[in-house]
């Protein structure tokens, strides 16, 4: 068989036919968005009437995953706190007749335990390949996926599910990809398309790290949701080993991912669903207006308020004259 047509000599008969396991890398500092998250993750920040990182755990246990590794680094503990059961404040909520709220603690809990959710302290060199590394340690030999806890899709199919899907189809690492304007490349590593082989299913042969318009190898963004094989595992692994060496760089995971696809395949998957990426203060702000204004009680408030700001009858906050 042709070089780069099977994910490895081996792989592609020994894979589990389909995934049961997932890895959050949650370590990051926010620092885009200080001062917000000098004390609150940014993982813990909240989109609707959640934090960003519970959309990202009901994705993954709607799409079957059952084991969800969370990679975490100091200060982080709020995460654990969200999603560790608190049976004092359920019965303190029940004793005083606030059922709703009481019934809302526990599910969160129960989300957890269908998640079977672990936490994993990063270590190793800087880059988002590490996290991952981290986590696979745990894993053996079973493919992964992996999700950034600072995206949250909004899709009648889970953008988790459709990976797995795109994975049982192909035995092979998979990228979650968008449709993009050609003048925002320089955001996106935009992939390299070999085969449209329909329903949104790509195969690819790399990425491109933020190219130039003109330079950029298709009209598709790779945004942040992987099928990693223990292929690409490797090829951290390897990463890593080089970088103890010379200590330079960091250890990204579509390095990783170019290093596999040069000799084995890797496909994308176009996902169907609207995407909201909070990891930057315009973006999150925008997040939070569209949950809100899907929001059947808060959407009518903030449309309402909406008039009133644009009537200018009253001042948005901290626009208001300070001066004495």
């Amino acid at each position: 068989m042709p070089a780069g047509t099977v994910c490895r000599s081996t792989e592609r008969d020994l894979m589990p036919p389909t995934i049961r396991r997932a890895v959050i890398p949650a370590a990051g500092l926010g620092s885009r968005l200080l001062p917000l998250t000098k004390a609150t993750p940014k993982e813990m920040l909240p989109v609707g009437d959640k934090p960003v990182i519970e959309h990202t755990v009901r994705e993954l246990v709607a799409s079957g995953i059952t084991d969800i590794t969370i990679v975490v680094s100091g200060g982080k503990s709020l995460i654990q706190d969200h999603f560790r059961p608190n049976p004092a404040l359920v019965d303190q909520l029940r004793a005083d007749g606030k059922t709703a709220y009481a019934d809302a603690v526990e599910e969160v809990a129960e989300l957890a335990r269908q998640g079977h959710i672990t936490y994993l302290d990063q270590h190793g060199p800087y880059g988002n390949g590490t996290p991952v590394l981290n986590a696979a340690r745990n894993f053996g030999d079973e493919p992964m996926l992996v999700l950034w806890p600072d995206d949250v899709f909004v899709a009648e199919v889970p953008r988790a599910q459709q990976l797995i899907h795109a994975y049982e189809a192909t035995n092979c690492p998979v990228l979650a990809l968008l449709p993009m304007d050609p003048g925002e490349s320089q955001r996106y590593g935009v992939p390299v398309v070999k085969e449209d082989l329909d329903n949104g299913l790509l195969r690819i042969t790399g990425l491109v790290e933020k190219p130039k318009p003109a330079d950029a190898p298709s009209a598709y963004a790779a945004i942040g949701g992987y099928v990693i094989t223990p292929g690409i595992i490797d090829e951290l692994r390897e990463q890593t080993r080089r970088w103890y060496e010379h200590r330079d760089g960091e250890i990204y995971l579509t390095d990783a991912i170019n290093a596999y696809a040069a000799g084995r395949a890797v496909y994308g998957q176009v996902i169907s669903g609207r995407w909201y990426d909070t990891g930057n203060p315009a973006d999150y702000l925008v997040a939070q207006m569209a949950f809100a204004l899907a929001h059947p009680e808060y959407g009518p408030v903030l449309r309402r308020l909406a008039r009133e700001l644009g009537d200018g009858e009253h001042p948005a906050p901290g626009t208001e004259n300070t001066t004495t």
